[in-house]
C-alpha cells in the first residue's frame, strides 16, 4: 500500500492536467447533448483537442523552461479559447441588439496577456490539485455519457406498456414493409391554403399506383419524438409508460421507446430483417438494426458535432474568415443522408429476406438544401441574421424541397413495387405539419398507404397510432383493436402536458 501511495504521489506530481483540460470541452459538450448526438461523432474533435493541449504545453515548456508554468499557462489559454463561443452565444441571446463583439475580443486579448503574467510571475506550485480537478471534470462528463455508450439488448421494447403481440402469424409469402416518415410533410389542404401550392398531381400519382390517401389525417402529437414514438408503439403516450407525466421534461425513456418499439419488436419476432437510415439526430436513429445505412462519416468534411463544437470556441471566426462554411457543411450532410435513402431503394428491394425498413427522411423539414430540381440551395438563404425563418422564405424553401421530394418518392415507389415478388406494404406519412402555423394546423399530415387488396378498412381520418394496428390485424392475424383517432398538442419543455386538438376536417 505504501508503495502504491508513493507511485500515485509521483504520478500526480507530474503536470498532466492540460491533456484532460483539453479533452474536457469535447466531453462536456457530448455530455450536454447525450442522446441527441452520437458519442463517436466527437472522436476526431477529442483527438485534435488532446493533441492541441499536448503541443501547446510542449511549446510553452520550450519557451518558459518550466513544466509547471507551461502547464498552467496552457490551461489558462485553453480555458479562454474553449469558453469564448459559450460566452459569445450567451451574450447574443441576452443582448441581441448590442454590438459587443469587438469589446469581447478586446477583453479576451487582455485576459490572454494577463494569463502570461500570472503564469510567469506566480511561484510554481504542485500540480496535484489541478490534476485532481481535471480528472474529476473528465470523469464527471464520462459518467454522463456512459449510458449512451452502454449497449442493451436489441430485441426488446423500452416502454412499460408497449403492446407487443407474440402470437402474430407470418404469411407464406411475407411482404416487405416500408415505413416512410417524411418529416414535416403536411396535408394537401394546408399546402393550398398556406402556400398556394397544388399537390394534387403528386397525390393523384400515388392513387394511380394503388395508394390510399387519408385526406383528413392528423398526427397524434405535434413533435417528431412524440409522434413517431406513439406510431411505432401503436399507443398513446399517456398510457404507454409511467415516465410520461405532465410535469416531466425527461426524454430518456421516450427516446428509448422510439428506438426499441412494439412495431420493430413484432417484425423481429416474425423473422424480418430490420433496416434503417441515418438522420443526423442520434435520438431517432435505429442504429442497432440489422442493416443501418449512413453516409461516410466525413463526406462533407466535418460532422454536425464538429461544427457545433467549433461554434463554442474562438475558432468560430474561421467561418467569418472564409476558412470554413459551417452552413454549407451542415447542408451537405443533410443532402448526403437524403440522397442515400433514395439511392438505396433498389438494394433494399432486392434483399432475399422479408424486410421492415424504417425510412425517416428529414424533408421537407429544414434545412432547405434542395431546389425543385434537386439542385443545391444554401440553407442560410432562407433565414435572417438571427437564424430565424421569415414566413416568406420558409414558404419558398419548403415548397422547393417538397417539389423535389415528391419526384424522389414517386421514383422510389416505382422501384419498390416493381422489384417486389410479393406486393409490399408501404406507408408514406408526415410526423407533423410545418412551423409557423396555428397549433391545430401543425397536426395536418400526409398519410398514404399501399396495401393492395387490404385497404378496404382504411378511412379519411385514420391517424398514425392506428397504422400498424391495422396492418398487423390485416396481414398477420393480430388482435389489435383500432383506437380513437385523437391529436394532442404539448408545449416545450413540458412535452407530456397534453391538450386535445379536434379534427374538423370534412
Amino acid at each position: 500500500m505504501k508503495k502504491f501511495k508513493t507511485i500515485l504521489g509521483r504520478w500526480f506530481a507530474i503536470p498532466w492536467y492540460p491533456i484532460l483540460f483539453g479533452a474536457y470541452p469535447v466531453l462536456a459538450l457530448l455530455a450536454v447533448n447525450v442522446g441527441q448526438i452520437k458519442v463517436e461523432a466527437g472522436w476526431r474533435a477529442l483527438i485534435i483537442c488532446i493533441a492541441f493541449a499536448g503541443i501547446l504545453s510542449l511549446l510553452l515548456r520550450l519557451v518558459l523552461r518550466d513544466w509547471n508554468r507551461a502547464a498552467f499557462l496552457s490551461t489558462l489559454w485553453m480555458a479562454l479559447f474553449f469558453s469564448y463561443g459559450h460566452v459569445f452565444i450567451t451574450l447574443t441571446e441576452k443582448f441581441s441588439d448590442v454590438d459587443f463583439e469587438s469589446w469581447l475580443l478586446l477583453a479576451w486579448l487582455i485576459l490572454f496577456l494577463l494569463a502570461i503574467l500570472w503564469a510567469v510571475k506566480r511561484s510554481p506550485s504542485s500540480p496535484a490539485a489541478l490534476n485532481v480537478i481535471a480528472l474529476g471534470l473528465a470523469l464527471m462528463s464520462l459518467w454522463q455519457i456512459q449510458p449512451e455508450v452502454r449497449k442493451g439488448s436489441v430485441h426488446r421494447v423500452a416502454a412499460e406498456n408497449a403492446p407487443v403481440d407474440e402470437n402474430l402469424t407470418r404469411p407464406e409469402n411475407p411482404p416487405d414493409v416500408y415505413y416512410f416518415i417524411l418529416d414535416m410533410y403536411t396535408r394537401a389542404d394546408l399546402l393550398q391554403e398556406a402556400y398556394g401550392y397544388d399537390n394534387s398531381a403528386f397525390l393523384d400519382a400515388l392513387r394511380a399506383r394503388g395508394f390510399y390517401v387519408a385526406q383528413c389525417s392528423q398526427s397524434n402529437y405535434v413533435r417528431t419524438e412524440l409522434s413517431v414514438a406513439s406510431s411505432l408503439n401503436m399507443a398513446y403516450l399517456q398510457g404507454l409508460d409511467p415516465a410520461f407525466t405532465p410535469d416531466s421534461i425527461k426524454r430518456r425513456v421516450l427516446w428509448d421507446s422510439y428506438k426499441h418499439n412494439a412495431v420493430r419488436y413484432n417484425f423481429e419476432t416474425l423473422g424480418y430483417k430490420t433496416i434503417a437510415f441515418a438522420t443526423g439526430f442520434a435520438w431517432n436513429e435505429l442504429d442497432d438494426v440489422d442493416v443501418f445505412y449512413t453516409p461516410p462519416p466525413f463526406s462533407a468534411g466535418m460532422t454536425e458535432f464538429e461544427t457545433l463544437f467549433m461554434q463554442t470556441t474562438l475558432a468560430r471566426y474561421a467561418q467569418d474568415l472564409g476558412w470554413v462554411d459551417i452552413d454549407q457543411i451542415t447542408g451537405q450532410n443533410f443532402r448526403d443522408r437524403t440522397l442515400l435513402v433514395f439511392d438505396s431503394m433498389d438494394d433494399i428491394a432486392r434483399m432475399d429476406e422479408p424486410t421492415f425498413a424504417y425510412v425517416h427522411v428529414i424533408s421537407p423539414h429544414p434545412p432547405f438544401v434542395f431546389g425543385p430540381d434537386g439542385e443545391y440551395t444554401d440553407p442560410a438563404d432562407f433565414w435572417n441574421d438571427k437564424k430565424q425563418y421569415p414566413k416568406d422564405l420558409f414558404a419558398r424553401g419548403y415548397q422547393n424541397q417538397l417539389t423535389f421530394l415528391n419526384q424522389k418518392v414517386l421514383e422510389a415507389m416505382d422501384t419498390l413495387i416493381a422489384e417486389s415478388d410479393t406486393p409490399p406494404i408501404i406507408i408514406l406519412q408526415g410526423d407533423h405539419g410545418p412551423w409557423l402555423q396555428s397549433n391545430d394546423k401543425r397536426m395536418w399530415i400526409l398519410n398514404a398507404y399501399y396495401l393492395p387488396n387490404h385497404d378496404q378498412g382504411l378511412y379519411p381520418t385514420i391517424s398514425p397510432v392506428n397504422s400498424f394496428r391495422y396492418i398487423f390485424d390485416e396481414y398477420f392475424k393480430g388482435n389489435y383493436d383500432m383506437l380513437p383517432d385523437v391529436s394532442y398538442f404539448s408545449p416545450v419543455p413540458k412535452l407530456y402536458n397534453f391538450s386535445e386538438v379536434k379534427n374538423n376536417c370534412k
